[in-house]
């Protein structure tokens, strides 16, 4: 039988490890970031020291630097996805400290972003939104709610303190009112500032259910209380006298009292969205409880036209 010692230079050559071991140190020494950490720590660090610390630094050379070598975060070779090496000094040896990366910054600032916006029943495609999509082209009514949308953000930018009131984007099906609700929210969260946005029609069902399993008033003070409070597609339809006056009614009255800035966005004018909740479900006719309704909603924002084709039609 080959002894092990025999087998061991029969299939390692030594020469060609040696070659490699010097490669391997070359690449290392040749890095500036190394060069300077040991010129930085050259108290501490000698040759031994190096040469003891050789694996973690070359771990530290092999590695994408400031996403240098990722196309995204999903693709990042790094051993610990997400983070890239830092050399730091460890019972006198070089040893390496993962940090986050800048696509990981990143993705987690995004991450957070997102959970400044709390949406209830809001398609994608309105939660992705941003202002600068808005289509201005040949609609001078989009620019009026773009401007004014900067105007609100500027204000608050300004004094750190969120504007008393909203705005009411009322106009044709299709013509871009959840989008720009949308975009205005993704604006706020990323000056920190938590909204909610709420489609009216879902939220109606979702609450008379909530009477059931005894989550009514939560839900009521979630949405009453939220810092910003966005209403879309108010008047879709035919509501019934408890939710225009104790769901809807509740939900301004606080927010009037507390100044809380609340957008809405509706097919109807404010005159046609107070005919509209005259009427309830039975077809009782109530107009000083719509009126009522609309002096809040009047008090909370400020009606903006938004006026245009419909965009869902364009292919």
């Amino acid at each position: 039988m080959e002894r092990i010692g025999s087998t061991l230079r029969r299939v390692v050559n030594p020469s060609e490890l040696a070659a490699r071991y010097e490669a391997v140190r070359n690449e290392v020494m040749e890095s500036p970031a190394v060069q300077q950490f040991i010129e930085e720590h050259a108290a501490s660090i000698d040759k031994a020291v190096v040469e003891k610390s050789l694996m973690k630094l070359y771990e530290f050379v092999s590695a994408s630097h400031q996403c240098e070598k990722c196309p995204h975060l999903d693709g990042c070779i790094n051993v610990m996805k997400g983070f890239e090496p830092k050399l730091v000094l460890s019972q006198g040896f070089i040893d390496i400290d993962y940090v986050k990366c800048p696509n990981k910054l990143v993705d987690d600032e995004r991450r957070n972003i997102t959970n400044m916006i709390d949406s209830m029943h809001m398609p994608k495609d309105v939660m992705e939104a941003r202002l600068h999509h808005v289509n201005l082209e040949h609609d001078d009514s989009r620019i009026i709610a773009i401007e004014a949308a900067a105007q609100f953000l500027s204000e608050y930018s300004e004094t750190g303190k969120l504007p008393e009131r909203g705005f009411y984007i009322y106009g044709p099906f299709g013509t871009g009112k959840s989008y720009i609700l949308g975009a205005l929210a993704n604006e706020l969260a990323n000056r920190r500032v938590r909204t909610v946005i709420v489609y009216i029609p879902e939220f109606l069902r979702e609450i008379k259910q909530s009477i059931q399993d005894q989550t009514f008033n939560d839900k009521i003070d979630f949405v009453k209380k939220a810092e910003v409070l966005m209403l879309d597609d108010f008047g879709a339809e035919s509501i019934s006298a408890w939710a225009r006056d104790e769901v809807l009614g509740t939900i301004l009255q606080y927010r009037m009292a507390e100044k809380l800035p609340t957008f809405f966005t509706s097919n109807y004018n404010y005159k046609e969205l107070e005919h509209h909740l005259a009427y309830t479900q039975r077809g009782e006719k109530e107009e000083v409880k719509a009126a009522r309704i609309m002096e809040r909603i009047k008090t909370v924002s400020k009606p903006i036209e938004l006026k245009g084709s419909n965009l869902r039609n364009r292919n």
